[in-house]
């Protein structure tokens, strides 16, 4: 029996376990009273686990994530719906149910903001392409990278620009960066691994971007819950930054690894493939749809680096034809989340604020999905009016390549929608209570802000969202933290071992979060991440999850280290000392490619 045949009957058994698993146990009519997901929790305890594990398992057993994703949601719907006692209404229940989670999700504001977000920055990317601006930027990037140290550092420096938004980075880093993959070998999976892994650590520790907003209101409710005065969540926010170990770690590691020309696990596999074969994307791999419909049209790849041809007729490589679309995209969405949060606070709420406060207060209550969706929609109409200018297209051939640029991410679109419905079905069946509730015991204080990091980790991990288990965790967290020092519904100062606990605990929740999601197959950032680099979803959660995991790990011991009261800034070096270590004994040195061959 082949690998396959043996993967597919694994999965049937795995999902058929996990609709009769419910029904063996006895839930069937067994309603908790409230309803609530508190009360799941208690009811459902260890099988709130269900619907994310099938969901992952599947995934890495028919490599199929739409199937994977939909019984997920389908299998916790079927739980939902067990207990009211009625087993043909379960059945329909069920299915009814999955498909109202769907439409919720696209009925929700932030949700389908974020799709409209995907879809104009894909229509953005393939004017840009149309216009040579894809290429153009291929051609200089190529004359500043020489190998493939200075390429990978290049990706980790590009991802830097797009600071304010991780979605947005993972979208546009990842399909200006392939030709440059292609050119020096590099593994579409090592594409993918950095811009994952620059997008949220960044956009996560910026004084500015997407992130602060819903970082702040859950670190303000938090303190409002332990009643703790003095100190302000944009002042926690602020000093918890150098406590962000897997954030800082994270971005440390990915210079590290393209610095030394070391990898390991599956990672360095793919490096080795791509260097010596030049099949820079794993053969076979199921790619996103993205790079489908681009081979559709290419017509022939110049040089062995990638450059894209969507019509009979080449457009000479124009770097403006690029910068000016993404500087649209960049500045108007930096005036943008000025405009929109100022108009949600009030402008006299700003009044008496210095430039920097009111920025930061106009930041912190801007919705990012339609403001990055409306950013994305004038960057497109601009690309437009230059290529109709430029009389590279006509208007109505502009228009069909917008639309197809939408096209293209469709399946991302899908993935999304499923992605979030499940967390949603986790959310109701109360899969986070039941592991915060059994994962916190009484422990020694030291390792508290360890144990909150793994807890995050693992919330995150299940959940597949960095901002659901911050929402979750912080309000929980930041309570426990003072209650431990001592200083539950009391007025501290922002300085002392108590206000550096709470910096300690709190700053374990926002990184775990990241930890978790990156770790997760079926996180959107993963999702996106892996669409824009053109890679496999799994091929890149596979090679990601090693190297998340040793980061991880290392932030363990990092917390545990300050948690004992070593100095915060030593902790950073020890931390990065060990990630070298562990490059230069455990990781090989990857062959480079001088253009002819790989070379030692």
């Amino acid at each position: 029996m082949d690998k396959t045949k043996l993967a597919n009957i694994i999965a049937i058994i795995l999902t058929l376990a996990a609709f009769l698993i419910p029904v063996i146990c006895g839930y069937f009519g067994a309603m908790p009273e409230g309803g609530d997901s508190e009360a799941f929790a208690a009811l459902y305890g260890v099988w709130t686990l269900i619907p994310p594990l099938l969901a992952l398992l599947l995934a890495f057993l028919t490599r199929n994530v739409i199937l994977s994703l939909f019984l997920g949601v389908l299998s916790g719907t079927w739980m939902v719906a067990l207990v009211s006692g009625d087993l043909l209404g379960s059945i329909t229940g069920a299915f009814f149910n999955s498909t109202d989670y769907f439409i919720g999700t696209l009925a929700d504001r932030w949700d389908a903001g974020i799709i409209m977000q995907v879809l104009v920055i894909g229509a953005l990317i393939a004017l840009i392409t149309r216009m040579g601006g894809m290429r153009a930027i291929a051609d200089l990037v190529v004359k500043i990278a020489k190998g493939p140290r200075s390429a990978q550092i290049t990706m980790w420096i590009s991802s830097w620009v797009i600071f304010f938004d991780d979605y947005a980075n993972a979208l546009i880093i990842g399909p200006i960066m392939r030709p440059l993959c292609d050119k020096y070998r590099i593994s579409r999976e090592k594409l993918a691994y950095i811009v994952d892994s620059t997008a949220a650590p960044v956009a996560g520790i910026m004084l500015i971007s997407t992130w602060i907003g819903t970082e702040l209101v859950n670190i303000n409710e938090g303190l409002a819950i332990a009643g703790v005065t003095g100190v302000t969540a944009y002042g926690i926010f602020i000093d918890t930054i150098p406590y962000r170990f897997y954030n800082i770690m994270a971005l440390f590691f990915v210079f590290a690894t393209a610095f030394l020309l070391r990898d390991f696990g599956p990672m360095l596999k793919a490096e080795i493939r791509a260097r010596t074969t030049g099949e820079t994307i794993n053969p076979g791999s199921e790619v996103m749809e993205t790079e489908k419909v681009i081979d559709e049209e290419k017509e022939e790849i110049k040089e062995n680096y990638g450059i894209l041809k969507t019509s009979k007729k080449v457009t000479p490589p124009n770097i403006w034809n690029a910068l000016i679309p993404v500087g649209v995209l960049i500045i108007s969405a930096v005036v943008l989340f000025y405009t929109n949060g100022a108009a949600a606070v009030g402008a006299e709420a700003l009044e008496g604020l210095s430039f920097f406060e009111a920025v930061r207060e106009a930041y912190s209550n801007s919705d990012a999905s339609i403001v990055l969706f409306q950013a994305g929609l004038l960057a497109c109409i601009v690309a437009i009016i230059m290529g109709f200018f430029e009389k590279i297209f006509t208007l109505k051939d502009g228009i069909e390549t917008w639309a197809h640029g939408m096209k293209s991410m469709l399946f991302v679109c899908i993935v999304l929608i499923l992605a979030w419905s499940i967390g949603s079905v986790i959310g109701d069946l109360g899969t986070a209570h039941f592991l915060v509730s059994n994962l916190s015991d009484v422990l020694p204080q030291f390792i508290v802000p360890a144990l909150i990091f793994i807890i995050a980790a693992v919330v995150s991990f299940a959940t597949g969202t960095a901002y659901g288990t911050m929402a979750i965790l912080l309000p929980l967290c930041i309570p426990l933290a003072a209650a431990i020092v001592g200083i539950t519904g009391m007025e501290i100062t922002s300085s002392g071992s108590a206000y550096a606990y709470i910096l300690m605990c709190s700053s374990a929740v926002l990184t775990g979060a990241i930890f978790g999601d990156h770790s997760s197959p079926i996180s959107d950032t993963s999702i996106l991440s892996s669409m824009g680099a053109g890679c496999s979803l799994l091929d890149h959660v596979i090679t990601q999850i090693v190297y998340a995991v040793t980061v991880g790990v290392v932030v363990i011991a990092g917390y545990i280290l300050v948690g004992l009261g070593l100095n915060v800034w030593i902790t950073l070096l020890v931390m990065a000392a060990i990630l070298v270590l562990i490059l230069l004994f455990v990781g090989k040195k990857v062959p480079t490619w001088n253009g002819k061959e790989a070379v030692e």
